[in-house]
């Protein structure tokens, strides 16, 4: 079976800062040595039309797979395939076949969406008729017409973050990666975004979500991946992970096996 993201053994190491004299602050990560371990021989495939959530407490890794599968870091060890194609010998190809939303998406204050949109829409080399169809499908869909010539400067959370998903999906990418996409949105923007990657789905783009709202993995995760220090310490649909138990309460059973398991050791 062919699989829209294989990963295997991924693994992401960072040197411990001594900047400020003081060892950086570890939440679920560990380290050893000077040595931080983000994300710990990590294994999971992700299918084609679904949305797979990634799961965790702060600090578990999961960003940091998220950044590697996008290709903004290299893992220490291991690799993935996005598409088909090697985070670590293709690069390029899969930066072209994938949109990815972060919370470091910075927009420029002085520029307007439509400027952005066509900025990333052009570093994409995406035709320009193509382009503004685009545009104008998402613009419309995220309500972002009426704003389109406002400076972001003058745009409110929400209108920023859905600014942010229009410009990360210019090129119409098959794959996202969407980091915390409703964090910190009011409860109608929050709506618009979900109901968007509800679209998504069945226009049968392959998402992968993380999000610490339990709720929203709940009504639109396909398959789950919970991560805690750095590894996979579950993996499956809601029902195999939770046995009949909600989501929430499968998680906080898991870490505290997790936390249980640290104490023994």
């Amino acid at each position: 079976m062919s699989y829209a993201i294989e990963a295997h053994g991924l693994t992401k190491t960072f040197k411990a800062s001594r900047k400020t004299g003081e060892e950086p602050r570890i939440t679920s990560s560990h380290a050893a040595g000077g040595i931080i371990t983000a994300v710990d021989n990590l294994s999971f495939s992700v299918e084609h039309g679904e949305i797979y959530g990634l799961l965790g407490p702060n600090g578990a890794g999961k960003t940091t797979t998220m950044r590697m599968l996008a290709t903004l870091i290299k893992p220490s060890n291991g690799d993935a395939t996005v598409l088909g194609h090697s985070i670590v010998e293709e690069p390029e190809r899969v930066r072209a076949s994938l949109g990815f939303l972060t919370s470091e998406l910075k927009l420029e204050d002085f520029f307007t969406p439509s400027y952005l949109f066509d900025f990333f829409a052009r570093l994409h080399r995406v035709d320009a008729a193509q382009a503004a169809r685009q545009k104008q499908l998402l613009f419309s869909r995220l309500g972002i017409e009426d704003f389109a010539n406002t400076k972001v400067s003058k745009l409110s959370t929400g209108m920023k973050q859905k600014t942010s998903i229009a410009v990360s999906l210019a090129h119409d990418p098959g794959l996202i990666i969407f980091d915390e996409p409703t964090n910190g949105l009011d409860i109608l923007t929050a709506r618009v975004v979900t109901d968007y990657l509800e679209e998504l789905r069945h226009e049968g783009k392959t998402i992968v979500l993380s999000t610490h709202i339990f709720s929203l993995a709940d009504k639109l995760c396909d398959r789950i991946g919970i991560i805690m220090d750095g590894q996979m310490v579950a993996e499956g649909t809601l029902a195999s992970i939770g046995l009949g138990k909600p989501l929430e309460e499968a998680f906080f059973d898991l870490y505290e096996a997790r936390q249980a398991e640290a104490v023994l050791v």
